[in-house]
Parts: structure tokens; C-alpha cells; sequence
């Protein structure tokens, strides 16, 4: 207020400077706040009026632009066609920029087909199936036939035995497969086989038992590799009868593949045909090798249950390199849990010998049991149990 005791109120000069002052600043941050306004207003009229120049060139919506690579040494870029900017060469992708009725610029970018002088992806086909549709076929492996719809190789040369593998590690330890057969035989047994077993082991329908569709949709939701199961003729036959749809030495080819793709048509989602019986006709190999060559042409392994030692698979199988393997033990020949512990631990010196051993069982209770105890201890002594598929050979015999 001063020192002038005298002043009227109201008239302290030096206070009216300080707000003066104040005042004056106020002004001066107003209109730089004002200016900046004008200038991004004036900016964003210029990113528009740059947007809307560059949007003129873009073809209707109806009609996208397939935007090509730009021009190789030596190409006049004139004579490419004028547009949106292309993308980087080195993408491998076309571009197509479409402009919107809301006058949008909407980019899709999509592979660009190879000249040969691009990379070369190795190694890219796929060894199983999405456990979310393995209970789907695939149809691009399936052909209808008069008996049904059978395996085929699809159009890239993926066969039925890998899309429908059971997946492995990959690591070079241990490996043993045990397939248990004769499911759909009985209803109980087989859902308890589904049910109980490890996912690692491998199930054989047979061609003969019931409402298989359904029991094979389960086991492949239940991650199981699965087989077909088809009868061959024993040297017993027909005292020793394996069913309707044998196939038997003295029909003639046509016959015995019309029997074979018959027993195909009953299910799908395998990777392989397994014997049930046979001695006589594996031994025959006149009678097994266009039976074996279908098998093979058709994407699929073959599985000699290895119980007939005068069987002509390896030779056959070698000779047309066919995708085959043998069984090393039948395991339940004793039906009685301690026994089949004891082939198993037996199974499993012979892998510990071979790197590499296949065991065959059926779908009896003590089976079960005794694969679903043993499986649960040799898991702790580095062994891997796989699907029959990962140790199939295609050029050589056991």
C-alpha cells in the first residue's frame, strides 16, 4: 500500500503496476496458445488435403488395385503402373489398398507367389494332427469308392500316416510302442481301453466290431494313434475262422482288395493296417504284395503282428518300399497281470538292445492294467512310449 498514510484508497501506484504486469503476461500466453491452435489446425489441413491427394489415386472399392513389386534393375519404373507406394521387395507379399465409402484407406496384404528365386522352406509338412479336430478326417486325404471313403496321398504328398500320427519328442533316447487290439469287439473293453490307457499307446480297430466310427472318435479325442485291423487267412482256416472279410490265398487279387478296401471304408483317421491271424497268407507273397502295394500307395503302413515266423512282410515290404514294422512281443499270451509285467519289462531289454521295440496285446482287463502300471514306472527311466507310426520303416525289415 505504500508509505503515504495520506493516499486515497485505491490509488497505490505501485500495486496497479504489479497487476498491470500480470495482465500483460496473461495476454502474451493467450495468444501463443492461440497461435499454436492455428498451426496444427493448419497442419491437419495439409495431412488431410495430402490424404485425400494421395486417395484420388486409388481405384473404387468394387475394383481394388493389385499393387505390384517395384521395378528390377533396369525397368523403367514409368512403365509400372501409378498408384499407392509398393511394398518392400524383399516382403514377398502384394499389397492392394482399397479406398472406402467413408473415404478410409483400407490395406490387405497377401503372399506373393514364388519365381523359384525366393527362400526354400524345408522340412514344413506336418507330422500329426490338431488334437482340436483330430476326430475330423481329413478330407483332402479321402476318396469315395463303392466300398466307402478310402485313404489317399493328398495333392502335396501328405500321406493318412502322417497326418494321423501320434507326435514324439524327437529325441534319440528309447522307444517302445504298444498297440492293443481288438477294439469295437466289445463295447466295455473298448471304452475302458480308451479310457485307462496312456494317449502314447496305440489302439487297433477291428473291421468286424461295432459302432467303430464312434469308438474312433473317441480315441483320437483321447490323443490316440489308431489302426484298422483287417483279418488275413491262418493255416487252420476255416477250421480256425478270423471273421467275414478274410482275405484268403485262393481269391484271386481283385477279390482280396475288394475285401481290403471294404475293411478300410469302416472307419478313417489311421495310420495303418494291422493282421488279425494270417499265418498262411503272409506267407504267401504272390497273395501279400498287391495287397501290401495298396496299403503303401494309399499313404498307410503295415504292421506284421509278428507272430508268424514264416511271414514274407519284410521281404515284400523291402522289395516295393512299403511302410512297414513288426511286432516284437505279444504280450498277453498269459492272461494274467503279473505275466504281462513281466513281457513288458521283457519288451523292454529288447528295446534297451535295439533302441527301438514294438509289444502287441488285446483289450482284456489284466492288459490294461498291467500297460497302464507299467507305463507309469518306465516314464521314469527315460523311456519314451510312441505311436507305432514314429518307428515304421520304409525300406528295410526288422
Amino acid at each position: 500500500m505504500g508509505t503515504d498514510l495520506h493516499a486515497p484508497l485505491g490509488q497505490n501506484r505501485p500495486a496497479a503496476r504489479r497487476r498491470n504486469r500480470r495482465f500483460s503476461l496473461a495476454i502474451v500466453f493467450a495468444s501463443l496458445a492461440v497461435v499454436g491452435i492455428l498451426g496444427l489446425s493448419l497442419y491437419a489441413m495439409r495431412g488431410d488435403e495430402a490424404l485425400r491427394q494421395v486417395a484420388t489415386n486409388v481405384p473404387p472399392a468394387s475394383k481394388p488395385e493389385q499393387v505390384q513389386p517395384p521395378a528390377k534393375p533396369g525397368q523403367n519404373p514409368a512403365q509400372q503402373q501409378a498408384g499407392m507406394p509398393r511394398s518392400d521387395p524383399n516382403s514377398g507379399a502384394n499389397v492392394e489398398r482399397t479406398l472406402t465409402d467413408d473415404g478410409s484407406v483400407v490395406t490387405k496384404y497377401t503372399p506373393r507367389s514364388r519365381d523359384g528365386s525366393g527362400p526354400v522352406m524345408i522340412g514344413t509338412q506336418r507330422i500329426g494332427q490338431d488334437p482340436r479336430v483330430a476326430a475330423q478326417p481329413n478330407d483332402a486325404l479321402l476318396e469315395d469308392s463303392p466300398h466307402g471313403r478310402l485313404p489317399i496321398v493328398g495333392p502335396g504328398g501328405q500321406r493318412p500316416m502322417d497326418q494321423y500320427a501320434r507326435p514324439w519328442s524327437g529325441a534319440r533316447g528309447t522307444r517302445i510302442a504298444i498297440v492293443v487290439g481288438g477294439l469295437g469287439l466289445s463295447q466295455t473293453g473298448t471304452q475302458r481301453a480308451i479310457r485307462d490307457l496312456p494317449p502314447s499307446v496305440t489302439l487297433a480297430f477291428a473291421v468286424s466290431g461295432n459302432s467303430l466310427q464312434r469308438w474312433m472318435q473317441e480315441a483320437r479325442r483321447a490323443g490316440h494313434e489308431i489302426l484298422i485291423q483287417v483279418p488275413f487267412e491262418p493255416f487252420d482256416y476255416p477250421a480256425n475262422d478270423p471273421g467275414p472279410g478274410t482275405l484268403l490265398t485262393k481269391m484271386s487279387a481283385k477279390d482280396n482288395l475288394g475285401r481290403l478296401h471294404q475293411a478300410m471304408g469302416e472307419i478313417t483317421n489311421y495310420t495303418g493296417v494291422m493282421n488279425y491271424l494270417g499265418g498262411r497268407y503272409l506267407s504267401d507273397a504272390a497273395a501279400l504284395e498287391p495287397v501290401l502295394r495298396d496299403i503303401s500307395k494309399r499313404g498307410l503302413l503295415f504292421l506284421d503282428d509278428g507272430t508268424s515266423a514264416q511271414s514274407k512282410t519284410a521281404v515284400v515290404a523291402k522289395a516295393i518300399e512299403a511302410p512297414h514294422a513288426f511286432g516284437d512281443l505279444t504280450l498277453d499270451g498269459q492272461l494274467q497281470k503279473d505275466a504281462i509285467l513281466k513281457k513288458l519289462d521283457e519288451l523292454e531289454r529288447v528295446a534297451g538292445r535295439k533302441g527301438t521295440a514294438i509289444g502287441i496285446a488285446s483289450a482284456f482287463d489284466e492288459s490294461i492294467d498291467a500297460i497302464r502300471q507299467w507305463s507309469e514306472e518306465v516314464s521314469q527311466r527315460g523311456i519314451e512310449i510312441v505311436g507305432v507310426s514314429s518307428l515304421a520303416s520304409e525300406s528295410v525289415g526288422p
